[in-house]
């Protein structure tokens, strides 16, 4: 079942893509005490989350952080190669923390796993977006498979 509204954020070690190099993060941790949007993608540098989704959310970046956030971060079950790659290609390092689930754990733990095997990609996270205050949900939405509507940057602004 997918974490839903009034969920707490599961507490999971990843890996945040920093100028740096990977950087473990704890899940529980980044999220207390604080208000952040979270937009997840099936993966780096693939057409959708690449010309709309990650670029929407570094476009809107100072609207979203106006309205009370205090952090933004995009995760894809890829390596924390990867997601520094992608987000330097795309100027989000240092703006959007880029979150690295390699092993999907963190996917799992929130019931957002994608099958995408059959077309050679293995399991991925699904197409989201939710805004966390202190750790808890409060609010969520989850594309359709190939879709691009409710979790645009717009759709959480207009959340917010």
């Amino acid at each position: 079942m997918a974490i839903a509204v009034g969920d707490s954020i599961p507490a999971v070690k990843v890996m945040e893509a920093t100028a740096e190099g990977p950087k473990e993060l704890d899940t529980g941790a980044f999220f207390a005490g604080r208000r952040v949007v979270l937009f997840g993608v099936p993966g780096a540098f693939t057409p959708t989350c690449s010309a709309k989704h990650l670029p929407g959310f570094l476009e809107h970046h100072d609207a979203i952080t106006a309205k009370g956030v205090d952090a933004i971060a995009c995760m894809a079950v890829n390596d924390a190669f990867v997601m520094k790659a992608w987000g330097k290609e795309q100027g989000a390092l240092g703006k959007i923390t880029m979150i690295a689930d390699g092993s999907a754990a963190f996917t799992k733990a929130m019931g957002l796993e994608l099958d995408l095997t059959a077309r050679g990609l293995g399991i991925r996270c699904q197409r989201f977006a939710l805004i966390a205050k202190d750790g808890k949900v409060t609010h969520i939405a989850i594309e359709a498979p190939g879709a691009f509507e409710v979790s645009s940057a717009e759709a959480v602004l207009a959340a917010l």
